[in-house]
């Protein structure tokens, strides 16, 4: 049977991406519109939907629904701010897809805008804050466990003793990013990795060093949602959404390690392959939510792509690289690229659906998994896109 798309990505833009203090989140999600509305090949005045996609590090909400003030926009039909943590960008569009489809509007844009670097502080200080790995009280603050990285770590610390694996073991995806990150004019990490420079690099917390770790910039990404049939008007091809799904469980990557057990990755990747009428045989590339070595492997195996404890040997033998069986975060991923949450690997899944990848591009990009990830692994979503209206 023949699977019409549910929505189409017919435009997208970013702002200008960068490690220095400077623009507000606001002025930098204006510049993303605006280059989003121009790719899409329509006018501010076309939209009539907006999406203002917040980061859960901020204390204090800028990006309020006072931002549609910043630019010339008609009536809005829709007008809401999503916050999920690194899932709210396919939660973003997931819901702009089902606004159109209950005509509540035409032409959404969903925009995610982020400043974690700024005058008075990094951006490892914007995302120290603790973690709620526990569920308990003042725990995290206690022991002293701040930021996703002391999370990350521990799960990480599980995975290596759960598979017997080397101080290595991540090492092979780093390379395998930088690689892609290489092709890709607007990656900030394009110079030659090897495993020495990996092994070379310090910990940060260990097991993960600083190669295993996302590279945040202060910057904005916005992308125009319109019905199937509806995205005609930009020079480039639409990137086709075909499925989505969520996955919201009890466990994180810890405990779903430590017991054995699933976290709920599998069934938001049920949830889109069902959808769209496909299966893993189906996905071409996947674009996957990479904020540290660890979480990108892990996610293979999570959502479905590799046996558990299998990923690094996969990664090793340059299945993800380019020319491998599966390219996996074809522009360098959070990595090598740069890390906006979850507008990272959506951009790229838009760029490669779309075929307008150049020379990092793939060949066969027939069906691109996206997924989002949040917490330590507990919050899941995902999408499905391709060039193509129709799926056989």
């Amino acid at each position: 049977m023949n699977r019409k798309a549910a929505s189409a990505v017919q435009g997208w833009g970013t702002s200008v991406l960068s490690r220095q203090a400077g623009p507000t989140i606001a002025g930098l999600a204006r510049d993303a519109v605006v280059a989003a509305v121009a790719d899409a090949g329509l006018e501010v005045k076309d939209i009539d939907g907006l999406i203002l996609c917040q980061s859960d590090t901020l204390t204090t909400p800028e990006l309020t629904i006072a931002f549609r003030h910043c630019l010339d926009f008609e009536t809005l039909g829709l007008l809401v701010i999503d916050e999920g943590k690194g899932t709210t960008m396919l939660q973003a569009l997931q819901h702009a897809t089902m606004s159109i489809n209950t005509g509540m509007a035409k032409n959404v844009v969903c925009v995610f805008s982020d400043t974690p670097i700024r005058h008075d502080r990094g951006a490892g200080e914007s995302f120290a804050r603790p973690s709620n790995i526990m569920n308990l009280p003042g725990w995290e603050a206690g022991y002293g466990s701040f930021g996703a990285m002391a999370a990350y770590a521990l799960a990480a610390s599980a995975y290596k003793a759960k598979y017997g694996l080397g101080d290595d073991a991540f090492g092979a995806y780093a390379i395998a990013c930088r690689k892609w990150a290489q092709r890709n004019p607007a990656a900030f990490m394009q110079t030659d990795l090897t495993m020495d420079d990996y092994i070379a690099a310090k910990f940060i917390v260990e097991p993960l060093r600083l190669l295993d770790c996302a590279l945040p910039v202060n910057g904005a990404v916005a992308f125009v949602l319109s019905a199937a049939d509806q995205a005609t008007k930009s020079d480039h091809a639409p990137a086709y959404l075909h499925g989505f799904g969520q996955g919201h469980g009890r466990h994180s990557a810890l405990t779903a390690l430590v017991m054995d057990d699933d976290t709920a990755a599998g069934y938001a990747t049920q949830q889109a392959l069902s959808m769209a009428g496909l299966d893993y045989r189906d996905v071409d590339i996947c674009q996957l939510y990479d904020a540290f070595s660890f979480s990108g492997l892990f996610a293979l195996e999570d959502f479905g792509f590799c046996e558990r404890g299998n990923a690094p040997a996969f990664v090793a033998a340059g299945e993800t690289s380019p020319g491998g069986a599966l390219p996996v975060n074809t522009g360098g991923g959070q990595l090598s690229g740069f890390y906006l949450q979850g507008a990272t690997p959506l951009l790229e899944a838009a760029i490669q659906a779309s075929g307008t990848g150049g020379e990092r591009q793939v060949d066969r990009h027939d069906v691109v998994f996206v997924s989002n990830s949040g917490g330590c692994l507990e919050y899941h979503a995902t999408a499905l896109l391709s060039p193509h209206q129709v799926l056989a």
